[in-house]
């Protein structure tokens, strides 16, 4: 018997080694490990490393890893030449979405399938797609893109891209945290999306594209976007609560608060209010934090809602000078890891995702009728 499930919600499509998101009890497993028990004690490097070989690396295989990370960033010239050429007002999700599918014009082993050459594939797409993000973001700038560097991890190398210089050492671990927390979430949309465009024996870039479109949304990544916005058109705090009071008589989303999943707190925020905190406090701009939290204490006690990932994300990207429209990019960049796991897990064991639908139109027998005769 067929079961109807609207935005398949309950429905185990398939199974996974992966990440497991326990939303009654708020806990985000990788591959065994509790999330608490990775965040600011792991690299984003060896998470990358446990989402694609199950198991966190030795020090000589987090060496070889790195090596091939950082050897393999340096884009096609024609990749370059997108990025330098495309509309200045263009969504960086976009034009990111666009220039991963493009890297696929570029492979030239497009026919070997093997699962040595997709995991060549997954180390190219999740190499470059922070170099694609940042040369972008400069191109739109006018400025110059600078030269690929091969000593700096990849929260550092997106830094050093995005600003022109090497970041200090607690911007890079800042943002490395914040890769670790994002890189995988279960079965969420743009995974799913991914894990459906591969199952039709697709290419790994055409499935990491369509995640990325499905990232896109303000429904799943493009949340830490809004809450920035959210922030500045409230504007100052002693209006949060008045803006908040009219907000909910207005049945709007309040953007960053509560969770398809998580019935209690998102277990990634704390990590994110944290650093969000201590980088507020050395600039010297606290009242984000202070107007986020006032936020977070009146939907906790008015609507019993918690705040998700986005909510302190948004504040720590905008507090490391990361404009606005690279948060959801900056989710992709970190995702990508999980992304590119969850197509090689996909492979290793394929079906073809082909779900059924509820036809609801009118009953059959209808009769066509002349179209001069149509009304």
């Amino acid at each position: 018997m067929s079961v109807i499930a609207k935005g398949l919600e309950g429905i185990i499509a398939n199974s996974t080694r992966l990440s497991d998101v326990l939303g009654d009890i708020g806990q985000l497993i990788y591959c065994g490990y509790d999330i608490n028990e990775l965040a600011g004690k792991v690299s984003y490097e060896e998470v990358v490393h446990l989402l694609w070989y199950g198991e966190l690396p030795t020090q000589r295989q987090l060496d070889v890893l790195t090596e091939t990370l950082r050897s393999h960033r340096d884009l096609p010239q024609g990749v370059i030449d997108f990025l330098k050429t495309a509309p200045t007002t263009s969504n960086p999700m976009d034009v990111i979405r666009t220039a991963v599918s493009m890297l696929g014009i570029y492979d030239t082993h497009m026919d070997d399938t093997s699962v040595d050459r997709n995991r060549e594939r997954a180390v190219s797409i999740t190499s470059r797609i922070g170099v694609i993000a940042a040369y972008y973001h400069r191109a739109r700038m006018g400025k110059d893109l600078p030269p690929i560097r091969k000593d700096l991890g990849e929260a550092a190398h997106f830094l050093y891209l995005l600003n022109g210089e090497a970041p200090s050492a607690d911007m890079e671990k800042t943002l490395d945290v914040a890769y670790v927390l994002h890189a995988d979430h279960g079965m969420n949309a743009s995974t799913f999306s991914a894990r459906v465009t591969i199952a039709t024996l697709s290419d790994m870039y055409s499935a990491i594209t369509s995640a990325i479109g499905t990232l896109k949304g303000p429904l799943h990544g493009g949340a830490n976007e809004g809450v920035i916005h959210m922030l500045q058109e409230i504007g100052s705090e002693d209006k949060v609560d008045a803006w908040l009071d009219d907000a909910l008589a207005q049945k709007k989303k309040i953007m960053g608060i509560g969770h398809r999943v998580y019935k209690v707190l998102d277990p990634r925020a704390p990590h994110l209010r944290a650093m969000a905190v201590k980088l507020t406090e050395q600039l010297g701009e606290g009242k984000w934090i202070r107007m986020s939290e006032r936020i977070a204490s009146v939907m906790k006690e008015k609507k019993g809602l918690n705040a998700n990932v986005d909510f302190y994300s948004a504040t720590v990207y905008y507090s490391l000078g990361i404009p606005t429209d690279m948060f959801t990019p900056i989710f992709a960049i970190a995702r990508t890891a999980g992304w590119t796991g969850h197509v090689l897990e996909q492979l290793s064991d394929n079906r073809l995702y082909r779900p059924l639908s509820e036809y609801t139109g009118p009953a059959v027998g209808k009769k066509v009728t002349a179209i001069a005769d149509r009304k």
